[in-house]
């Protein structure tokens, strides 16, 4: 170890295999070895002395200066990239980091044909304000299709049939409701979920037509949740669908935004199928009927029949409800419930509850679609569903 060398081999460094650099412990104890090379082997270095501490300072500051260097290195990656890096590395696709957003809710508006509706707004049954577009004009089938938005931020529901008074009245138009229910807003993209949809954006330019259009809804603000079936077959499929068509099922995202991505992405002669259809004109002025559709909510309603150990408390249950309605909520469009795989998450066997598993022994567990429906089977979620459950419709009795 010879102080007269070209380099230290204290500072990152790049190989084929990527950036690396030595840990603490081996610069201080490299840089122990050039002091004493200078002051002698007998020089006192101990964490108490004031030599001691100045090496460690040195020591620290070269750690320091390394893990900036791969900071810096790791930031020019998706994969590795986080916060505004990441923010700024998938701009080079062609998207960009979704901020928190508000519910949104596809209204059927009916009055007279070609109503305008100006800053229109309607309100649910909650009195929540929601706005339409700037612009709305009842088309001649004396109804139209559009998107709200809700005036409070955060995650805010609203019932199919709830969003059903006018808060804006206009000549000429009669009626509101709601035929599905809202799409709930969610908060800022996390860096997991940007990197997902970023591997996803890449086939905004793929050479099927299938990729491509998956990537597309994938990029529409407000979508936070999609699939894409396909039916290439000359009869139905098993879902329903059409021969030769295809279907959208997308939560959340502006419904006008959604069916003009489907009407630029699928192929010549490929029909498109869904619970909500919506008319886009092409780049001739010729109304194009789009359909695709908006997921239907099924409400999962659980019981379960414990026998309490040592050291079982009341709180145990209510965490047991969380981790269940998380985990049935997580399960997204068109998974099934199998109870098989409930006994995990009512045996909490994760996440720092996971110790609270031996307070309690699991002796039945039913689940159906309404409290009058519960069995031990498994719930069938259809293509164009997803499965959601809320704590209060859980429900736990114990024996001792």
């Amino acid at each position: 170890m010879a102080l007269n060398a070209d380099r230290l081999g204290l500072s990152a460094t790049i190989t084929a295999q990527g950036i690396g650099a030595p840990d603490y412990q081996t610069i201080l104890s490299t840089l122990t070895g050039y002091f004493r090379q200078i002051y002698g082997t007998d020089a006192y270095l101990e964490p108490d002395s004031k030599d001691g501490q100045m090496v460690a300072i040195v020591a620290l500051a070269i750690h320091d200066a390394n893990n900036m260097a791969i900071a810096c290195y790791n930031s020019f990656s998706p994969s590795t990239a986080t916060g505004d890096a990441l923010t700024r590395n998938v701009k080079i696709n062609g998207i960009m980091r979704k901020p928190a957003t508000n519910s949104t809710v596809d209204l059927l508006l009916t009055g007279t044909t070609g109503t305008t509706i100006v800053n229109g707004s309607v309100r649910d049954s909650n009195n929540v304000i929601w706005n339409l577009p700037a612009t709305v004009t009842i088309e001649t089938t004396g109804s139209v299709t559009v998107t709200a938005t809700c005036a409070d931020s955060g995650a805010i529901a609203a019932g199919a049939g709830s969003v059903n008074q006018i808060n804006t009245p206009t000549r000429g138009w009669n009626a509101v409701t709601n035929p599905g229910a809202a799409a709930t807003g969610s908060a800022a993209e996390t860096d997991a979920e940007l990197r997902a949809r970023q591997a996803k954006s890449v086939s905004l330019t793929a050479l099927t037509t299938s990729d491509a259009l998956d990537g597309a809804i994938s990029n529409i603000a407000g979508v936070t949740e999609h699939k894409l079936y396909q039916n290439d077959s000359d009869s139905a499929d098993a879902n329903g669908l059409p021969a030769h068509t295809i279907s959208a099922v997308v939560k959340g995202g502006d419904a006008a935004a959604i069916a003009d991505v489907v009407r630029k992405k699928k192929s010549l002669g490929v029909g498109t199928y869904g619970n909500t259809t919506i008319t886009i004109s092409d780049s001739y002025g010729i109304p194009q009927p789009i359909s695709f559709s908006r997921p239907v909510a099924v409400p999962i309603y659980l019981t379960l029949e414990l026998k309490v150990l040592t050291g079982y408390t009341s709180p145990v249950a209510e965490k047991i409800k969380k981790t269940l309605a998380a985990y049935i909520n997580s399960l997204g469009i068109g998974n099934s419930v199998l109870i098989s795989r409930l006994y995990s998450p009512a045996n909490l066997t994760t996440g720092i509850d996971s110790t609270d598993s031996q307070f309690y022994d699991i002796l039945g567990l039913q689940a159906g679609s309404s409290e009058s429906a519960l069995s031990s089977a498994n719930i069938t979620i259809g293509y164009n569903q997803y499965a959601s459950c809320e704590v209060n419709n859980i429900t736990i009795t114990v024996t001792s």
